[in-house]
């Protein structure tokens, strides 16, 4: 008896795993972006708001196009993007993500204000940095074999995923939802911005641009040459540091994504100085407009 009492206060005394309190009962479309001047008009835009604050992150539930949301920052970076999107999936019951912001363009068919919509993600930045041969040889451990091509030392790769009821795999790309995308090719036609406040105006006319790759890593990317082994690589149009993070937690969770990333600058491929200071606003403004078009497009699982 005495022994039977001592595992039963064995067993009591072991951590157990509690899951994480519901903040709100409805079902709801995160709309996510990485920083504060990316979510202005789309947290302006929403009625109905109530906050709600989980480890130093405003969740702020609502309407937004006659949805119902959970609007909030994922914070830049691919961790803090892996970190608040798995803490809104624990927290809210989420029928899908969406994520709203600006990127660098990587494509060079594409100019700033330009809102790409890519059809999958991959991350550049999982990756093996090279033992240095000389002479221009590079040599990963021989238990590792690289498909995509090398950038000097930087031999990128497929990033393991773990789901439940599934055994680990590697992936090299996150495809969107396919029902997501169909919905934002039905957008049509918006009025995207071309001129700032200041009355800075692009020389080319934003438009639309639906499918296509993304790629996402944990860098601020000003680089031309850089740039064009990304889009000779990936053959992405965009170039960000969430996005594919966030995609990488949607397909773990089984939960439907989509990004909408407009171009404040060209990732090292301006003539100039890079120009996001200049187009950030303008580029956040047209990304939260087209995501504004699709909440109307899409119709949520549930």
């Amino acid at each position: 008896m005495r022994f039977l009492l001592a595992c039963l206060l064995l067993i009591a005394s072991l951590p157990v795993a509690i899951a994480a309190e519901r903040l709100d009962p409805r079902p709801r479309i995160a709309v996510m972006s990485a920083f504060a001047p990316e979510w202005q008009l789309l947290k302006s835009a929403a009625t109905e708001t109530q906050t709600h604050s989980v480890n130093g992150i405003d969740f702020v539930t609502g309407k937004l196009a006659g949805r119902d949301v959970v609007l909030f920052l994922s914070g830049i970076s691919m961790v803090n993007a892996t970190m608040s999107t798995q803490v809104a999936l624990d927290r809210f019951d989420i029928t899908g993500i969406v994520f709203s912001g600006i990127a660098g363009g990587v494509d060079p068919t594409l100019h700033v204000g330009d809102v790409v919509v890519a059809s999958q993600w991959s991350q550049y930045l999982e990756a093996t940095f090279a033992r240095d041969l000389g002479n221009g040889q590079w040599a990963i451990p021989p238990w590792q074999s690289r498909e995509l091509p090398n950038y000097g030392m930087v031999f990128p790769g497929p990033v393991e995923v773990r789901r439940a009821n599934a055994a680990p795999e590697k992936r090299q790309w996150f495809a969107v939802d396919p029902g997501m995308l169909a919905a934002a090719g039905k957008i049509g036609d918006v009025a995207l911005q071309h001129c700032t406040p200041a009355n800075t105006c692009l020389q080319t006319r934003p438009r639309l641009v639906i499918g296509g790759n993304g790629v996402s890593g944990q860098a601020f990317v000003d680089n031309a040459h850089f740039r064009e082994y990304v889009f000779a690589t990936f053959k992405a149009q965009v170039l960000d540091m969430e996005s594919a993070a966030v995609a990488m937690v949607a397909y773990a969770n089984g939960v439907p994504f989509i990004a909408f990333r407009s171009l404040s600058d060209l990732a090292g491929g301006e003539q100039g100085g890079n120009e996001m200071a200049t187009f950030m606003g303008l580029a956040s403004t047209n990304a939260a407009m087209v995501v504004q078009g699709f909440l109307r497009a899409w119709t949520p699982p549930r």
